[in-house]
């Protein structure tokens, strides 16, 4: 809702009519409401990717409207009919708004083809934005003309308000100091040449620098904790621990309840040493502090219980397979030997818990229990007329809540469990109060033909693929990225030097970064390589999409400088906001490219004449686009709302981006468009067999209108 308002008040802003400004913004309701029909045919649900795609789309889907609506005004402008200006300013300009839309929706493609749950996720995103922009596009070539030729009446200079007047003149100056800037620019192109090719190479360099994340931790008032106490504790004191913990947890002004329970340790087993709890906390609107803040106040008030090391983490709407942990991210050992990979699992853990960058450290192996194993003089039990199945059987009487009954009621029934008093659970000492029911009928002690000796047990061995394996789970240290840790993590297992029948892994969200890291620069190419496709295509040459395709570079740095401003991570959300770059900024290239192209086919124009001027004529509606995108974007930018961490690096990309390449392609385009417009001359020389000679030619003078 906020998105669209902005977009609405940027229109007016620019028309400053409100007739006018009400025909773009019927693309919104409409592309939108046709998007919900498109999200029910393909089983969508309205959650956090579906609304971030709607929310970046109010700010897209205006776009087309925006630039067909402001050719229409311009015919107008010069003494048009309403009527007679739609079908000329519609004429004109179809085939730009459809290179831009087809284009935009092709930057998505790469995002449709990605696989695993990954994939699955963006295919949602994409498949909503694509939809959205698709309607936008039929609604901009139909309803929007049809609108203005109906709406739209001739103004008169006296009709103007002093408001009109007074921003007009603001528009005007804005107008002259760019053509002022545009031919100081084309008068010195190799400058500005260097200059795009310098924000290409700033781009890797900052790629290499910005921290890099997978999915941001997001904050939806839920934490989940694990106590893991030693492991030869009793159920007992270790529920002692946990109500203790319970209650200091309940203390703190953000937990709204928690509740807790015993077994169900870390790795799938139920150990008897592990207990867990789930923390609700107030409302999002009506906290003073964040889920990380909690979790960090709660991590000091904790660490003063003895015994009881409590392992907190923020639940997450979205992780990525794994083994069930104690902690977030998780690094597994496999091995053929369990006693060597036993041995070495402790020195791994060990090793990380020494990392700064890493907090909660903990493993799953539990090889340290105690047990009392019973040794059965067999001799002495034989001449007593005792056979080891009497033995298991007493002891499975008393301890293994054996069933013996079923009790009917009228409403009901009711299992009788047999077992002996909890007092015997205690110690093992107490197995000599248990007697053997013997074949001659005598009670026997246990005592008399048994002995008990206590021994170091597994309390649990995990498996991965049916091989022995200890995983070590770990959270974040605050303001450190998913991507910095790996490294680090990496480079300490190295050093460490594991034997070769170990190997060592990074699993679940962790396993599912790496990947994601690897696949982001070809994605990003993906993108490029599809754009470049759809814009030969469309422009039937091999030079004009790379004039096009000049304007991302200064997007690229404009969205990481932003992100290492605000400090967030290079996360895969980010990604996903500098592709949508590549849709929106290459719109200013589209518009200057098409009309200078248009001159110089239809007027006979040269090229530097050509490019001066769609660059004067195309200054509002490449304003208007660029302001309706950005402010659409805005809100997820600000961060407002539960689930906001997930979609501010989108927001925050997309802002950054839009300003600084705003800044520079209004300017590097055009001399791009001069030096490739060279070569392609130069080439046809070539294929002729004569020589051909260049220079930019010297500007017309006046505002090349």
């Amino acid at each position: 809702v906020i998105s669209g308002i902005l977009v609405i008040l940027v229109v007016f802003a620019f028309l400053r009519n409100v007739r006018a400004t009400l025909i773009p913004s019927i693309a919104v309701p409409v592309s939108l409401i046709s998007t919900f029909g498109v999200m029910y045919l393909c089983g969508y649900s309205l959650d956090n990717l579906s609304l971030m795609a709607l929310t970046i789309g109010t700010g897209f889907v205006v776009d087309d409207a925006i630039v067909v609506l402001e050719n229409i005004t311009r015919y107008m402008e010069r003494g048009e009919s309403p009527r007679q200006a739609a079908l000329l300013g519609a004429r004109e300009i179809t085939f730009t708004v459809l290179s831009m839309s087809v284009s935009l929706v092709a930057v998505f493609i790469p995002l449709l083809l990605m696989g695993g749950m990954v994939g699955r996720l963006f295919r949602e995103f994409a498949v909503t934005l694509s939809a959205a922009i698709v309607v936008s596009l039929v609604v901009s070539l139909t309803t929007t003309p049809m609108m203005c030729a109906t709406l739209l009446k001739p103004e008169r200079n006296h009709s103007h308000g002093r408001l009109y007047r007074a921003s007009e003149g603001l528009f005007e100056f804005l107008r002259d100091r760019y053509d002022a800037s545009l031919r100081w620019a084309l008068r010195h192109p190799r400058f500005m040449l260097t200059l795009t090719l310098l924000t290409l190479g700033i781009n890797i360099g900052l790629f290499a620098l910005v921290p890099k994340g997978f999915f941001p931790e997001q904050d939806i008032g839920r934490i989940v904790g694990v106590i893991q106490a030693s492991q030869d504790i009793s159920f007992q004191a270790m529920n002692e621990k946990l109500s203790k913990v319970m209650d200091i947890i309940r203390t703190d002004p953000e937990v709204t309840y928690v509740t807790g329970f015993l077994g169900g340790g870390g790795g799938g087993g139920s150990t008897s040493n592990t207990a867990r709890m789930f923390v609700a906390l107030k409302p999002f609107e009506t906290r003073k502090a964040n889920v990380l803040q909690v979790i960090a106040r709660l991590r000091k008030k904790l660490a003063g219980v003895p015994g009881a090391p409590t392992f907190l983490q923020p639940v997450q709407d979205l992780r990525i397979g794994g083994r069930a942990s104690n902690a977030l991210y998780q690094y597994t050992l496999q091995g053929e030997n369990l006693e060597e990979l036993q041995t070495w699992a402790p020195q791994v853990t060990q090793r990380l818990r020494d990392l700064r960058e890493l907090v909660d450290v903990n493993s799953d192996q539990q090889d340290k229990g105690l047990q009392a194993s019973l040794v059965i003089d067999r001799g002495t039990a034989s001449r007593l007329g005792i056979s080891s199945q009497l033995i298991d059987n007493t002891l499975y009487d008393a301890f293994g809540q054996r069933q013996v009954a079923i009790t009917y009621t009228q409403l009901n029934q009711y299992h009788v469990v047999m077992e002996v008093a909890p007092r015997f659970w205690q110690r093992p000492e107490t197995l000599r109060d248990i007697y053997v029911h013997s074949p001659t009928g005598a009670e026997v002690p246990l005592s008399t033909f048994t002995r008990y000796e206590p021994t170091a047990t597994s309390l649990s061995v995990n498996h991965l693929g049916q091989f022995p394996a200890v995983t070590t789970s770990f959270n974040l240290a605050p303001g450190i990225a998913l991507g910095n840790a790996v490294k680090t993590i990496e480079a300490a297992v190295r050093r460490l030097g594991l034997p070769a029948s170990i190997r060592g892994n990074f699993m679940g969200t962790a396993q599912a970064f790496k990947a994601s890291l690897a696949n982001e620069p070809f994605l990003i190419l993906a993108a490029l390589a599809t754009v470049y496709i759809v814009l030969g295509v469309l422009y039937e040459s091999y030079i004009h999409p790379i004039t096009i395709l000049s304007t991302l570079p200064s997007a690229g740095v404009g969205a990481i400088l932003a992100l290492l401003l605000c400090r967030t991570d290079l996360s895969l959300i980010a990604v996903v906001g500098i592709i949508l770059l590549i849709g929106l900024v290459k719109k200013n290239g589209i518009m200057m490219v098409d009309f200078a192209l248009e001159a110089e086919r239809r007027e006979g124009k040269s090229s530097a004449e050509a490019i001066y001027q769609a660059c004067l004529l195309r200054f509002r509606p490449i304003m208007m686009t660029t302001m309706a995108a950005l402010l659409g974007a805005l809100p997820l930018a600000l961060g407002m709302g539960v689930g906001s961490e997930l979609r501010r690096p989108l927001g925050i990309a997309i802002v950054g981006g839009l300003i600084f390449s705003q800044m520079l392609t209004l300017f590097t385009t055009p001399v791009v468009y001069l030096y490739l417009d060279r070569l392609r001359h130069w080439l046809q020389a070539l294929r002729g067999g004569h020589r051909y000679q260049s220079r930019f030619k010297k500007l017309p003078d006046g505002t090349g209108q």
